[in-house]
């Protein structure tokens, strides 16, 4: 089994409760990453779903997760014949932390017009971009192999920072796991800010909402992902991301509400 699986598995206690523990295995200067947590809650919903394609889902993050067992009730919103809508809560200690909605679409549906009017990143080949490293409390990359393209990587060496607010990169597993649903939302969550282009490693960045949309399974375990931020006031910014396979198939698109906090 790989790590992702044991790390996200989910126990039934019945009455659309799940059961899980959070890992440190996936945390972000200490802090379990959003995209992970998100995982188990669409997984949880995904359980109590009989329609699966083409998820979106939108988190708040109430509180900090810190790592450990946790609960995760789920309860049927609406239902046609097109979507399934759901709730998940997330607990810890009896404390809510986190609450999301997701809205499932009935896999009969066929899409019948397919355009894109942006296509992927443009990345310079994988090995002229700059590995992230293993760092103490961002085990994260302990697990995920993160190749930022040296347009946006002067942040992290020291060097000029870019002009726009952007990180974009290859991703993938560094055990070597198939890319399925519920890892492109960790995998959608997993840049680093991309104010962190031009502002530097000056700021915590924690998320507020996330919202994350599946379009198509990926065809290839190495994804071409960004992340593009564009406005920043009053301590508020979004960042808008993507995540595509490396044959140009859109695998998931997200945007995010933070904070940007001065270190």
């Amino acid at each position: 089994m790989y790590l992702f699986d044991s790390d996200t598995r989910l126990t039934d206690l019945k009455n659309s409760r799940f059961g899980c523990v959070i890992s440190d295995n996936w945390s972000v200067n200490g802090n379990p990453n959003g995209g992970y947590l998100m995982a188990m809650m669409a997984g949880a919903m995904l359980r109590a779903s009989d329609q699966h394609k083409t998820p979106v889902v939108t988190a708040n993050y109430l509180s900090r997760c810190v790592p450990g067992e946790a609960e995760i009730q789920v309860s049927e919103m609406a239902r046609s014949r097109q979507f399934t809508r759901f709730e998940a809560r997330l607990f810890q200690q009896g404390i809510e932390k986190i609450r999301a909605l997701g809205t499932f679409l009935s896999s009969n549906d066929s899409c019948v017009v397919e355009r894109y009017e942006a296509g992927p990143p443009e990345l310079a080949h994988p090995d002229k971009c700059v590995p992230v490293p293993r760092m103490n409390g961002y085990s994260l990359f302990d697990q995920l192999d993160l190749r930022l393209d040296p347009s946006c990587a002067g942040w992290m060496m020291g060097g000029p920072l870019a002009e726009i607010s952007q990180n974009k990169g290859y991703l993938s597993f560094r055990d070597g796991r198939p890319i399925d649903l519920c890892s492109l939302f960790l995998i959608i969550d997993a840049m680093p800010p991309a104010v962190m282009a031009t502002q530097g490693v000056t700021a915590w960045v924690p998320t507020i909402e996330l919202s994350v949309n599946i379009r198509n399974l990926p065809k290839t375990n190495r994804l071409k992902c960004s992340l593009r931020s564009r406005f920043m006031t009053c301590g508020l910014l979004e960042a808008d991301g993507e995540v595509w396979d490396e044959e140009g198939n859109l695998a998931a698109i997200s945007r995010q509400i933070a904070q940007f906090k001065k270190l």
